[in-house]
């Protein structure tokens, strides 16, 4: 049995030398927000003039960590050269003009639902998932590999659950309004270090998310390669059993130990909580634990909670329709859970196993883009949508599928072949709640390296996110020193997105 609570991380090496340097060299400059508990009031700037404001009564949010390829998903390149298109063939959609991968044949047939964003770009080629993910204004390789520096911004999702706690009169959800699945964002492949991103940043640590973890067993196998490293073992990437589920771990404010089903099984919940008070030390580790108290309280005795964990509830084919793998029964779950009443869903399809992996396919790209990768998301993310649209909710739920970077449009050659970083164009997918259906927003040139139409920041991204969610870009949050912070600086919505 497969029981993820937590691990050891390391550290991509798929960047040159060179670029690490010429990334961590730009720094971040001149914000210095600190701590926990940092934010406690946020007033909006005059409401956003663009239509379908607030229309998404939730967003389920999926990362695909490591990047995929621009060209092996929504912006292929038929005509270019072998070492540019690679090995890989594209098929029309429902869309006119809209070809996609040969392998998202069933995306293919439901691009009509959604709008796909070809020409995003910023400066940073690695692993900023933060910048992806947070209005940080700028990311490098220090801050990647550092949660809780001084310098992190808070996690979209934990805006929404500080927006949704700042309104008059909230009582605590039975639902929490920003929840991350499988697990632990970064904390289930081999390394040393965690990577920043779905963390309170400056709004403090009693805003991070709450995770699940997984208990269930794989039933495929994988090998793995980073540079001179290979790793064997099943991969619930690539499928798992039937029984295996989700439950509600931990709150990464309370430590990786400390969940919610050891709390459950313990006779008294406030001596369970008074000692851990006394266990954390008197900094950061102990904020939000008053807010904890209550949440444990609340959930504990959640039987709607509870029934959205139960897959169980679900016809085998509503489950083989999403994919009997970890992607696919993650997302399967966001929708249950939204169902449920969440707010901000995210599903991670996340390393396991071994850093450099996930999406990240520096080495044996092909291999893996064909047994594992594009197979999941094509069936995952499909059943999702056609899930949804049938239910009548996914004219009011958001989908936004997305990633840190793209990848090189050059083929690299060593390691039965791979992509590189690639931050300078790549493409974002959304869907349902209020986004337009069938669109394409943004063009790139012949070879997918630099848009040519439209230029999108994710920032942009961000800001059409929380403008679809209801919360105004403009909104001013306060850090603890009492200093102004705009939410989405240097950002505007997308308003070609909107329906």
């Amino acid at each position: 049995m497969l029981r993820v609570l937590g691990g050891p991380k390391r550290f991509c090496n798929g960047m040159t030398r060179r670029d690490l340097l010429q990334v961590s060299s730009l720094g971040l400059m001149g914000l210095g927000l600190a701590g926990r508990g940092a934010a406690r009031s946020a007033t909006a700037a005059p409401l956003a003039t663009a239509g379908q404001f607030g229309q998404a009564k939730a967003c389920i949010f999926l990362f695909l960590y490591g990047s995929p390829s621009q060209l092996e998903t929504f912006d292929p390149k038929p005509d270019a050269p072998e070492e540019i298109r690679g090995e890989l063939k594209s098929i029309p959609s429902r869309v006119p003009g809209l070809d996609v991968c040969e392998l998202l044949p069933r995306m293919a047939k439901v691009m009509d639902k959604v709008t796909v964003i070809r020409s995003v770009s910023h400066p940073y080629p690695l692993h900023g998932v933060a910048y992806a993910t947070t209005g940080i204004p700028r990311i490098d390789a220090p801050l990647e590999l550092n949660p809780r520096g001084e310098g992190q911004w808070p996690y979209i999702g934990s805006v929404i659950d500080y927006v949704e706690r700042s309104k008059a009169g909230t009582t605590q959800p039975e639902v929490p309004n920003n929840l991350v699945l499988p697990w632990a964002f970064s904390s289930q492949r081999v390394g040393e270090v965690a990577r920043a991103g779905p963390y309170g940043g400056f709004l403090g640590q009693a805003y991070d998310p709450v995770s699940t973890e997984f208990v269930g067993k794989a039933t495929k196998k994988a090998s793995k390669t980073l540079a001179d490293k290979t790793w064997n073992d099943f991969e619930p990437y690539r499928g798992i059993t039937p029984e295996s589920r989700f439950q509600l771990g931990s709150v990464s404010s309370l430590g990786p130990d400390l969940t919610f089903d050891r709390l459950d099984r313990r006779r008294n919940l406030l001596e369970q909580f008074e000692q851990t008070r006394r266990e954390l030390d008197a900094g950061t580790k102990g904020a939000g634990i008053e807010h904890y108290r209550a949440m444990a309280y609340s959930l504990l005795g959640s039987d709607r909670l509870r029934n959205a964990f139960d897959l169980e509830q679900e016809t085998a084919a509503t489950r083989e329709l999403y994919g009997m793998t970890l992607f696919g029964q993650a997302a399967l779950t966001s929708r249950r859970l939204v169902e449920a009443g969440g707010r901000f869903i995210t599903a991670f399809w996340d390393e396991y196993g071994l850093a450099g992996t996930g999406w990240d396919t520096h080495w044996d790209h092909f291999p893996r883009m064909k047994e594992e990768l594009l197979p999941g998301l094509d069936q995952t993310l499909s059943g999702l949508l056609l899930d949804l649209d049938n239910r009548g909710l996914l004219d009011e739920t958001l989908v936004v599928c997305l990633s840190e970077h793209g990848r090189t449009p050059i083929l690299s050659t060593g390691g039965g072949g791979g992509r590189d970083h690639w931050s300078r164009c790549y493409s974002v997918l959304m869907a349902g709640g209020g986004v337009a259906r069938g669109r394409v927003v943004g063009r790139s040139d012949k070879i997918a390296s630099d848009p040519v139409e439209r230029k999108v920041s994710p920032k942009d991204i961000l800001a059409t996110i929380y403008h679809l969610m209801g919360v105004d870009p403009g909104t001013m949050l306060v850090d603890k020193q009492g200093r102004p912070m705009a939410l989405m600086p240097d950002s505007e919505v997308v308003t070609e997105v909107l329906a």
